[in-house]
């Protein structure tokens, strides 16, 4: 299939993204693998994302899994192969060897049937870098079939997230989404030594061990103080007013003061003159010592007030303060809005497909500004018809390989 994607106006060539020219070729699927790629594509390489011939799964799941193909596929060109025939995997790496960064996050052993893992498509071509995205780094784990909430379980963020006995996965695909991350910034860094050498090189990064350095505060914790954190719910909080408090009709905010001069702020805010002067309360350390009888005395104090007084009040004497929001609600938020942190793109499958929805941009600015949806998620093989052309297939093997359904 081939369609006609919307674009948008290119960056010009005045302000040209950092990986203008460099060509990426992606075999992935679900998140963590098409993250390492968008992150890619939005600086501005050609990222060329090798579809199946029925799609990439996530076109079509439902639920909390709806969201993710349209928000890590965009800005990519898309091309339908049938890896299974030898025409299509020809075509494949016919693809490859035109790569700089060659991105994949199958089981291992996968891309090996194919000819298009690192050891094969390095010799052709010395200055390829190719980027993998597994549950585990080499080692007695690696054979493992590992998801985002397989490591979150085993590697002590979900004990972490919930409550004492009620382990729960953190409420966004946070490595599948970081594990992209690293093997992004894996793929600049080989960028950089192949300017001083030449040479490209493999890159690796996992699931689990993301993970592991997210927990890592937490196992230096221990280190330090010989006692095992706890979830954070029950934690010890190192401040002593960091908390939500649920506040007239039943609206919540979350309050804090992280300093002796913040609580005294807070204090005088609030006239609450008696606790300020309280000796109990005089520092952090001892409010945090005294947090068991402290936040049910608060609660008592803020349960008349209604969450959008407490913030107007916190805004303006500059304590941090926060709403408790749901993650659509941030469609309209003032900030996203004003800033240029939500751009339109065009949704490519399902039932609303051909409208425009508003999607999140990379959390950074580069000269000032923000990196934005020039193309939005392709429809399944939009590109098919150029790439093939571009690897120099004429018409008649064209039709050739879409009559051997190589293609799509």
């Amino acid at each position: 299939m081939t369609t006609d994607t919307e674009t948008h106006t290119p960056p010009s060539s005045q302000h040209a993204l950092p990986l203008a020219g460099l060509r990426v070729v992606e075999f992935t699927h679900m998140v963590m693998g098409p993250t390492c790629g968008l992150v890619l594509a939005d600086l501005g390489a050609e990222v060329i994302k090798v579809e199946p011939l029925d799609g990439d799964r996530t076109r079509f799941l439902l639920g909390a899994g709806a969201g993710f193909f349209p928000m890590f596929n965009r800005n990519k060109k898309s091309i339908a192969i049938d890896l299974h025939t030898p025409e299509g995997a020809e075509v494949a790496r016919r693809l490859a060897a035109s790569a700089d960064v060659v991105a994949e996050n199958f089981k291992p052993g996968t891309m090996a049937k194919y000819g298009l893992d690192y050891a094969a498509l390095s010799a052709v071509n010395p200055r390829l870098i190719y980027v993998t995205h597994k549950g585990f780094l080499p080692g007695p784990y690696e054979h493992r079939t590992a998801l985002d909430e397989v490591v979150q379980m085993m590697g002590g963020l979900a004990y972490m997230t919930g409550r004492p006995g009620d382990p729960l996965r953190a409420g966004t695909s946070v490595n599948d989404i970081m594990g992209g991350m690293f093997g992004a910034i894996g793929v600049l860094a080989a960028l950089i030594q192949r300017g001083i050498t030449g040479r490209g090189q493999e890159v690796q990064s996992a699931l689990f061990e993301n993970n592991v350095f997210l927990v890592g505060q937490h196992m230096l914790q221990y280190a330090m103080t010989g006692q095992p954190a706890a979830p954070m719910p029950a934690r010890i909080s190192p401040w002593g007013l960091y908390d939500v408090f649920t506040v007239k009709d039943g609206e919540q905010i979350f309050l804090s003061a992280v300093s002796d001069a913040q609580w005294a702020t807070f204090c005088q805010a609030l006239g609450f003159a008696d606790l300020q002067s309280e000796p109990r309360y005089a520092d952090n350390n001892r409010r945090v010592q005294e947090r068991p009888t402290l936040l049910p005395l608060l609660r008592e104090r803020l349960a008349g007030w209604r969450a959008a007084d407490l913030a107007a009040l916190f805004e303006r004497v500059g304590l941090p303060y926060a709403p408790i929001r749901r993650p659509e609600e941030l469609l309209d938020d003032e900030h996203l809005l004003a800033t240029g942190g939500l751009a339109d793109m065009t949704l490519p499958d399902g039932e609303r497909a051909g409208q425009t929805a508003k999607a999140t941009l990379l959390p950074f600015t580069l000269d000032g500004q923000r990196l934005g949806v020039y193309r939005s998620p392709p429809p399944l093989g939009d590109a098919t018809t150029e790439l093939l052309s571009a690897l120099g297939y004429d018409a008649a093997a064209q039709v050739a390989l879409r009559s051997a359904h190589a293609v799509g």
